[in-house]
């Protein structure tokens, strides 16, 4: 999806927004960890990035949707290792309009504390499909598990907040 949506940015305005913001009608993305350990972010787009940590039990991090300066979509990696390894990821692309989102377990093992645990994304408008990855589900068929699983992209109108958990 990805890669997909790096061809849907090209649609879209460009814009500069701050990554992390405060939760606003604009629309953007709430992660949420209940799990007993942190979880630590990377919000990547086409420059340097900075991790951020989730502490654990309640610990979260939101972001205003944002566009990529080259046109690609954003990901937000998803990591109990500071170095990035076994990667739960959040991608959207803004396109006009409509966001486009999904979750990729592409770089997560089956063994991970995500599948163990689950995962769920909520969304602030009714009319967008929500995503339950119940815990223990090593091929939840709501999230990508391989790099063109077309069928787990979704669209929204482009002011919908989604609430991502991590843990169920």
């Amino acid at each position: 999806m990805f890669t997909k949506a790096l061809s849907l940015a090209a649609v879209a305005g460009l814009s500069n927004a701050l990554p992390h913001v405060e939760r606003q009608a604009a629309g953007g993305v709430l992660i949420v960890n209940n799990m007993d350990i942190p979880v630590y972010a990377w919000s990547v787009a086409d420059g340097p990035v900075e991790m951020m940590t989730l502490p654990a039990l309640g610990g979260s991090y939101t972001e205003q949707w944002r566009t990529n300066s080259n046109g690609g979509g954003i990901s937000i990696k998803l990591s109990t290792d500071p170095v990035q390894s076994d990667v739960l990821q959040f991608e959207y692309t803004e396109a006009g309009d409509t966001i486009f989102w999904d979750m990729s377990a592409v770089d997560l093992s089956l063994e991970s504390i995500f599948t163990d645990r689950g995962f769920f994304v909520t969304p602030s408008d009714p009319i967008c499909p929500a995503v339950t990855c119940q815990a223990g589900d090593k091929a939840c068929s709501e999230a990508y598990l391989q790099p063109f699983d077309d069928h787990a992209t979704h669209g929204c109108p482009i002011n919908t907040f989604l609430t991502l958990n991590l843990g169920i």
